[in-house]
């Protein structure tokens, strides 16, 4: 994996963004020059959305976010705009550098309580930054509120006030911004909900922290997804390449009640580049599966566990999925100890996790001692009927944090679905997603995401990097189809998006280390 790109994706914590500061200074860039930079990048941004002479009231608070809005406020003010500056108190700095920048505003100022907020064009947001620990209070939530309830726009800086930087969660009350400008790389809470929300756009600055730099000792464990992070274990075919080289994926099926969920999985894993696709389903839904197609498709009758031991021992098996439509009877249930009990790279989806769920301790025990990666796809439900009884994990700071805490105890790779999907790996490694959209809330959907993770893996693609693309793929896919689609357009379009990141001379992701929205 290319370690620039890598880094170009990382998400950083608010520990780890303090750290970069620090090694920064420490490598020669003053702390004021890096306030600078960043109150001269708000003071462009807000420059952005303003006419000529506007008014502008810039927030502030004690700390170095406060301190960034001072030098924001002082440029916007050299630039001709009408800029008041406004806080809870006047009170002194916490830094020193934050100082530095309050006493060289020579500019107008006021209560936030007595604001009008009726003059302004726009209120730049410099009030608390990401490490804020506690929840707003008294004036300073009253304030908020009035900001939120009228009709001028917010700029925030680094992240919303009320917004954790790590988590993204609200405690009591945010503002909810038009506009949120960071610096150097973006946070977690910029991409988890409600802080996505929140932040509205999020345009990434850049202001004097080399990256070789920072990242010299601290080695980012989240990141965004996207193709960089992936691309150079993307599976490649030779000319020469038959079938069973690309991937043979088998579907556990269950009987009459529902056959089009595996079938939408195994279409999607021959979209995604599979070259061959099984659904190993009860005898009395054979003749169902096989009239209704495609042809591509391949039918296998198992009555019971002992007959999906024996398709599970074949060889050239590269990836197996259980779950869409498997039931939740008793033959249901063996079929997934069966799978468990295999060899082959796996895929838990829908009814395996819900069986598994009647057993949480049972499922660890089961996964960490497949020898064989397995993938667990629960939507917020699932996760907390497999995870739930775990108090570090029910109770743990962050979407982030819990599918990562539920990855290293049960030795699989987590897709913990949703607008803001977060995977994980068992080793600590995690992304969040930020692809896709509400068009992809239709039934199927996440039939057709667990069928592509198998795709890739039965492609010998690593378990963490098959559920990121996959992910990120799915996400596209809605993105391309908009509302009006069902889950059978989903396989579909994949073979568009494949052709596009082919052609596609640079990864499709974030912002480049110049900064820009994203």
């Amino acid at each position: 994996m290319d370690l620039p790109d890598r880094n170009l994706q990382a998400l950083l914590t608010v520990a780890e963004m303090a750290a970069a500061d620090r090694t920064a200074i420490a490598a020669g860039v003053p702390a004021s020059v890096l306030m600078e930079q960043a109150g001269r990048a708000v003071a462009d941004a807000a420059g952005r959305r303003l006419r000529p002479g506007d008014a502008v009231l810039v927030l502030c608070g004690p700390g170095d976010n406060g301190g960034d809005g001072f030098v924001a406020a002082r440029v916007l003010r050299e630039r001709g705009f009408a800029v008041t500056l406004a806080g809870t108190a006047r009170g002194p700095a916490t830094s020193s550098v934050a100082a530095e920048m309050t006493v060289r505003w020579l500019g107008p100022a006021e209560l936030l309580e007595a604001v009008d907020l009726s003059r302004y064009a726009l209120v730049v947001d410099a009030l608390f930054g990401a490490g804020l620990s506690r929840s707003l209070t008294g004036q300073i939530a009253a304030a908020v509120c009035r900001v939120n309830e009228s009709d001028v726009p917010v700029l925030a800086v680094d992240v919303p006030s009320g917004v954790s930087g790590d988590s993204g969660r609200v405690d009591g009350v945010a503002l909810r911004a038009a506009e949120t400008v960071t610096f150097f790389r973006l946070k977690p809470g910029h991409l988890l909900q409600p802080g996505r929300t929140l932040c509205g756009t999020v345009t990434l600055a850049q202001i004097g922290i080399a990256p070789e730099v920072a990242f010299a000792e601290a080695k980012p464990r989240t990141f965004r997804n996207g193709p960089a992070l992936w691309r150079a274990t993307w599976p490649h075919h030779s000319a020469e390449t038959h079938k069973f080289q690309r991937g043979a994926v088998l579907v556990a099926a269950g009987g009459l009640e529902s056959v089009g969920a595996p079938r939408l999985s195994a279409r999607s894993a021959l979209r995604i580049g599979a070259g061959l696709a099984t659904i190993a389903c009860r005898p009395e839904a054979l003749a169902t599966h096989a009239a209704r197609g495609p042809d591509a498709l391949m039918q296998r009758p198992v009555a019971d566990a002992r007959a999906l031991d024996t398709l599970l021992g074949e060889k050239r098996l590269g990836a197996v999925l259980a779950g869409p439509a498997l039931g939740l009877d008793a033959q249901a249930r063996a079929m997934l100890a069966s799978v468990l009990r295999s060899r082959v790279p796996a895929v838990l989806d829908a009814d395996a996790l819900t069986l598994l769920a009647a057993r949480p301790r049972a499922l660890r025990r089961s996964v960490a001692a497949r020898g064989a990666p397995c993938v667990l796809t629960p939507h917020e439900g699932e996760f907390k009927r497999l995870f739930g009884e775990r108090p570090e994990i029910a109770d743990a700071s962050s979407k982030l944090e819990r599918a990562r805490l539920a990855a290293a105890v049960s030795g699989a790779v987590i897709v913990l679905k949703g607008s803001d999907t977060v995977i994980a790996a068992p080793e600590g490694e995690a992304v969040i997603n930020t692809t896709g959209s509400p068009a992809l809330a239709t039934a199927g959907s996440g039939d057709v995401l667990a069928g592509l993770i198998a795709g890739l893996l039965a492609q010998g693609m690593p378990a963490f990097e098959a559920a990121c693309a996959a992910v990120w793929l799915h996400g596209k896919a809605g993105e391309h189809l908009g509302f009006g689609l069902i889950a059978d357009d989903l396989p579909e379009a994949i073979p568009r998006l494949l052709s596009e990141m082919e052609d596609a001379a640079q990864s499709i992701g974030p912002p480049s280390c110049e900064g820009g929205p994203i």
